[in-house]
């Protein structure tokens, strides 16, 4: 299957998992501010939690995702779609918008040079702005389905202290998230070996997992998790 294609389908199974998308908005907005861009929206799954706020620049690389996000979404006028790749000589221009914050969800995990990447993303904040990132964990669980969603990579917090240094960013705070689905995804890996996440898993995972999950990494968090949640700071 060609790799955009599976992408979109995968995002299309997760827009099913409103509690996890739910758990994603909680761990995320206390971090954002105002003028918000979003790298790499899909067919915004996250996107239509943000338009509470002023501006909403939502980039994606796939005209076939902002197409869709238009018809998700129509007559808003804070929220501005965008066909960019984050390393294209286009990018840079978002600095029109003047956005005090970038959030990146389960993306730079796609892009081979994450470090220009972040550089980029960093460039377009104003002064004091911030990064927030969703990235997937530990590269000991990278699978079939990681690779057939054009995962480059896995995250640690030590991976990505060194990263946001080099591209000139303060890491400031960093956590694993989602210990349960941490199991989940080691056993579809390394067990299972499935090629794609089937909607039942989802299902099952999103109305009886995530909830006890949530309410207990609010309270402890994990030492160890499928995902880590960072907030990076540009000087």
């Amino acid at each position: 299957m060609h790799q955009a294609a599976y992408t979109v389908e995968d995002q299309e199974r997760m827009a099913r998992a409103a509690n996890y998308l739910a758990w994603q908005r909680r761990l995320v907005h206390r971090e954002l501010g105002r003028r918000v861009l979003e790298v790499g929206c899909g067919v915004g799954n996250f996107t239509g939690t943000l338009l509470d706020r002023e501006a909403v620049i939502a980039v994606d690389v796939e005209a076939r995702c902002i197409a869709r996000l238009e018809r998700r979404y129509p007559g808003r006028p804070n929220l501005h779609p965008v066909v960019c790749d984050v390393l294209s000589r286009d990018f840079p221009a978002l600095a029109r918008f003047r956005p005090d914050s970038c959030v990146c969800l389960n993306v730079l995990e796609h892009i081979a040079d994450d470090r220009a990447a972040l550089a980029a993303m960093r460039s377009v904040l104003v002064p004091g702005g911030v990064i927030v990132l969703i990235v997937p964990a530990f590269q000991a669980l990278y699978g079939p389905i990681d690779r057939n969603l054009g995962h480059v990579r896995r995250y640690s917090r030590g991976t990505l202290h060194s990263l946001a240094e080099r591209a000139g960013l303060r890491l400031r705070k960093a956590h694993y998230s989602n210990c349960a689905g941490f199991f989940g995804w080691w056993m579809n890996a390394r067990v299972l070996k499935l090629e794609a996440q089937s909607v039942r898993q989802i299902e099952v995972f999103d109305r009886f997992v995530v909830p006890v999950a949530s309410a207990v990494e609010a309270v402890v968090q994990p030492p160890f998790g499928q995902s880590l949640v960072a907030v990076l700071d540009r000087p």
